[in-house]
């Protein structure tokens, strides 16, 4: 589809990188799960482990679908990618990066 411009869009990013400092927006795409339909985006330090994104961040939002496990195995994929995050490991240790989309589902 084209799009017809009145001007050049010349305007910074109001969520570039730079504005979040050790912070990133990372989402999270619950894949095949009909209680949320879209991604849900997160502000995440970079050195947040993936234990305390999963359980600080993720499963409070998660919870209010009522079918959902923060126990039940899932996969996960990062750049279409699949990842094993480890409780240990930071975003970026785990290649997250800002604005970067985490897809989950059931295993």
């Amino acid at each position: 589809m084209t799009v017809k411009s009145l001007g050049t869009y010349d305007f910074p990013s109001r969520s570039r990188q730079e504005l979040y400092g050790d912070d990133q927006l990372v989402h999270v795409w619950f894949k095949d799960n009909p209680w949320f339909c879209a991604a849900a985006c997160f502000r995440a330090p970079k050195a947040m482990t993936w234990g305390d994104f999963w359980s600080q961040l993720v499963i409070p939002f998660a919870e209010e679908d009522p079918d959902f496990d923060p126990a039940a195995a899932r996969t996960w994929a990062l750049h279409g990618e699949s990842i094993a995050p480890r409780d240990d490991q930071t975003l970026e240790e785990l290649g997250v990066v800002h604005k970067d989309v985490l897809a989950t589902v059931l295993a």
